[in-house]
Order: C-alpha cells, then sequence, then structure tokens
C-alpha cells in the first residue's frame, strides 16, 4: 500500500497513534508544496487532514482538489465545536471524524473510502451507521467510543450484524453463534442481548430488535417491495 498523506507535520499525537495501530503508512507534510515533493511514484494512496490541529490544512485541501481530477479519498479530522462549519465546505473533503477518534472508527471511514476509490489498504470490516467492527482485530466501536466486549458479546454482534434486517430465532443464534454442541437454553442469548443493549447506551440500544415470538433482528427492518393487484382483477 501506498502511504497517506497526512498533515500537519508532525501529525497530533493521538493521529499518529491511531494510524500507527491501524497499520496505515503516511507521511507528514507541511503544506502543498511538500505533498508534491513528496509524492511516491504511484501516487498518495489518499489523505487524512487535521484541521483541528492546524487550519491551514483547508488551504491544503483546496489545493489537492483543483483542477479536473481532484484528489481523493480525503478525510477531515475536524474539532467538534467546529463540526456546523462543514456544511460551507463539504466540497473540500470525503468524509470526516471528530478529533481524538478511535482507531477502529478512523480505520472503519478509510476502508469506507477506500471501497468507494478501488485504492489503498483494505480490512475486514462491518460498518452500520454508528457502529464499526473490525473483524481482524475483534474490535468494535460505536459513535467513536471503543466497546468492552467479551468473545462471545463480539460474536453475536458480528453475527447480527453480518446480516442487517434479517430476523433469527433464539435457536438459530445458539447454533450459528455459540455452536451446535452447546447445551444452553435461549435465555443464553437473551442475557447477551441485554447485556450489549446496555453497553450501546439508551440512545443506541435500538440496533438490536426483539422480533415478537420470534427472536431478534439487527438494524432497520428490509421491506418487500409492494405487491401489484392482479391484471386480470379480482375473480
Amino acid at each position: 500500500m501506498e502511504p497517506l498523506l497526512v498533515y500537519p507535520d508532525p501529525p497530533a499525537g493521538w493521529l499518529a497513534g491511531v494510524l500507527e495501530t491501524a497499520g496505515y503508512p503516511y507521511r507528514a507534510v507541511g503544506d502543498a508544496g511538500d505533498a508534491g515533493r513528496l509524492e511516491p511514484e504511484d501516487g498518495w494512496a489518499g489523505a487524512v487532514v487535521d484541521v483541528a490541529a492546524d487550519e491551514g490544512g483547508f488551504a491544503l485541501c483546496r489545493t489537492l482538489r483543483k483542477g479536473d481530477d481532484p484528489f481523493r479519498p480525503l478525510l477531515l479530522v475536524v474539532a467538534r465545536e467546529s463540526l456546523a462549519e462543514l456544511d460551507f465546505r463539504e466540497e473540500l473533503f470525503d468524509d470526516f471524524v471528530v478529533s481524538g477518534a478511535s482507531s477502529v472508527e478512523v480505520e472503519a471511514r478509510l476502508a469506507h473510502l477506500f471501497r468507494r476509490t478501488g485504492r489503498g489498504k483494505q480490512h475486514d470490516l462491518i460498518v452500520y451507521g454508528p457502529l464499526a467492527l473490525n473483524l481482524e482485530t475483534y474490535q468494535a466501536a460505536l459513535d467513536g467510543r471503543v466497546l468492552d466486549l467479551t468473545y462471545m458479546e463480539y460474536e453475536l454482534l458480528r453475527f447480527l450484524a453480518a446480516h442487517p434486517g434479517k430476523v433469527f430465532t433464539r435457536e438459530v443464534l445458539l447454533s450459528r453463534v455459540w455452536g451446535y454442541e452447546y447445551y444452553g437454553g435461549a435465555r443464553t442469548v437473551d442475557v447477551h442481548v441485554r447485556r450489549l443493549r446496555a453497553k450501546f447506551g439508551e440512545e443506541h440500544a435500538h440496533l438490536i430488535d426483539t422480533v415478537r415470538s420470534v427472536g431478534y433482528r439487527f438494524g432497520a427492518a428490509r421491506w418487500l417491495p409492494e405487491s401489484r393487484e392482479p391484471a386480470f382483477g379480482p375473480p
């Protein structure tokens, strides 16, 4: 993988640590001149521009976006108190994270951008709204907050999140997550779902929905298209 362009030079300590934890090579630049002079032969994999650390990054973004082939993917790091200002600068970036975000969230955002552009390093990730799961590191984050999950809580969440909108009975979840040789009762599933919801917090507990008399569903339900009346009319 080619390195990421990272601004400023040196990058904020938390950002450098996040990128190193996620395994992304990068080169820090101080301005557009550095970006051109240090650019690898095959081009940059993408850019992470931290305007929370230095608002001069917006000038770099404008330079990178100029021309017939604007630079992408470009991930912006912004201070939480400056989020409202992004509405007037949407053309300068592809996605953003709040300064201090976890490695799981930053990696998920970059992976999403790489999938869209077909560039860079691509990990096995599941991203659903505010939830991101890294299947390689067994980490999960919600709104950038890393969740402290047990092994089986993670496995249950991984299975459900991999099939959004689909309803599973407790018996199916027991066999698919715990294994066919597990002899625990259906209450095991209920207990783990309750613990996951508690760790999600009230705001996101709805991500795992109870389908009465059936089981559980992750995410929004999938509605079938409306049926059409038969062309020949009622009998």
